[in-house]
C-alpha cells in the first residue's frame, strides 16, 4: 500500500501543534464580538498587541535571544503587517456590526489563501487531491456557517474588512512559519510583537485620547485579557511551531475546522442559536479538513528528488 498520503511522523508534530494553535484562535471572534460591546475597537486592535508586545520582551530578555538579522528584520515586518495591526484591527472593526458567526464565513476561507502563499512563497506544491479537499472545505465551511445563521446574503463594509483581514493573516502565517524555521516559533511572534510597539502604542493612545479609558465590566475585560494573552502571544506559539515543523499548505488546513469551533463558542459564550443543523454541518467541514490533512504535499524537497 502506497503511504505517500499518510502525513509522515514529523509532520504530526506540525499537525498537532497546528490543532492547539487553531483551538486557541476559535475563541477570537466571540471574545472580540464580547469585547468590542463596551470597548474602542482601536483599543482592542492595537492595545491587545501592547500587553502581548510587552509579555515578549519580557521572555526574549530573560531567555537571552540573539537578535534577528539583515533581511529576517524586514521579514518581520510583514509579519506585523499581517498578524499583528491588520487581522486585529480589522477585526474589530468588522464585529462592531457583524456577528462573530457572519464573520466567520470570510475567515474561513483563510486556510486556502494561506495555502496559496504558500505556494508562491514557500515553493510547495499541493497535489490536485490536496486543492479539491481544500475547495470543498472552503465551500462546505460557507455553506455551514450560512445554514447556521451566520449569513451571507450581501457584500458590505464589514465584509470587506474580514476578507482584507484573511489576505493579511494568510501573508503573515506563511512568512512567520518560515521565519520560525530561523529564529524559532515563539521567538518569531515575540520579535513580530516587538517590532509592531513603534506603531501601537501611538494607536492605543489615539483611542484613549479620543475617547477615554475603556469603562468596561468585568467581562469585557476578561474577553480583552484573551485576546492579548492568548489570540495575540501564546496561540502563536503552538501556530507557528506547527506551520514550521509543515508543510504550510498542508497544517494550514486544520484552520477549517475553526469556523466550526467558533459558531459554538458563541453559541455557548454569546447565546447565538445552535441547532442539529450546526452539528451536521460541523460533521462535514471536519471531514473535509482531515481529508486536506491526510493529502499528499510535495513540498520542494520532494521535488528535488
Amino acid at each position: 500500500m502506497d503511504g505517500l498520503d499518510t502525513p509522515a511522523p514529523s509532520s504530526r508534530g506540525g499537525l498537532l501543534f497546528g490543532v492547539l494553535g487553531v483551538l486557541a484562535f476559535s475563541f477570537t471572534l466571540p471574545f472580540t464580538r464580547i469585547a468590542v460591546e463596551q470597548i474602542d475597537p482601536l483599543f482592542i486592535g492595537a492595545g491587545r498587541a501592547v500587553v502581548a508586545a510587552a509579555l515578549a520582551a519580557v521572555v526574549l530578555a530573560v531567555t537571552r535571544q540573539r537578535l534577528p538579522r539583515g533581511a529576517q528584520w524586514l521579514r518581520l515586518c510583514v509579519v506585523v503587517v499581517g498578524v499583528v495591526i491588520g487581522f486585529p484591527l480589522l477585526t474589530s472593526f468588522a464585529l462592531q456590526t457583524v456577528p462573530a458567526a457572519h464573520g466567520a464565513v470570510v475567515i474561513g476561507l483563510l486556510p486556502a489563501a494561506t495555502a496559496i502563499v504558500a505556494v508562491i512563497r514557500a515553493k510547495e506544491r499541493p497535489s490536485i487531491a490536496f486543492w479539491i479537499a481544500s475547495g470543498a472545505g472552503v465551500l462546505a465551511v460557507i455553506a455551514f456557517i450560512a445554514l447556521a445563521g451566520g449569513g451571507i446574503d450581501g457584500l458590505h463594509p464589514s465584509d470587506l474588512l474580514l476578507l482584507g483581514a484573511v489576505v493579511l493573516a494568510a501573508i503573515g502565517y506563511a512568512e512567520g512559519a518560515l521565519l520560525s524555521r530561523e529564529l524559532g516559533s515563539w521567538q518569531t511572534i515575540c520579535w513580530a510583537l516587538v517590532v509592531a510597539l513603534p506603531v501601537m502604542i501611538p494607536l492605543t493612545s489615539v483611542s484613549i485620547a479620543a475617547h477615554g479609558w475603556p469603562q468596561a465590566d468585568a467581562p469585557h475585560w476578561l474577553a480583552f485579557g484573551y485576546l492579548s494573552l492568548v489570540s495575540m502571544f501564546l496561540g502563536f506559539f503552538a501556530w507557528y511551531r506547527g506551520l514550521a515543523i509543515g508543510p504550510i499548505a498542508q497544517v494550514s488546513q486544520i484552520q477549517l475546522v475553526q469556523p466550526v469551533l467558533t459558531i459554538i463558542w458563541s453559541a455557548l459564550i454569546v447565546g447565538e442559536r445552535l441547532d442539529l443543523m450546526v452539528w451536521l454541518g460541523a460533521l462535514v467541514v471536519v471531514a473535509c479538513a482531515a481529508t486536506a490533512v491526510r493529502a499528499r504535499v510535495a513540498s520542494s524537497s520532494v521535488r528535488a528528488r
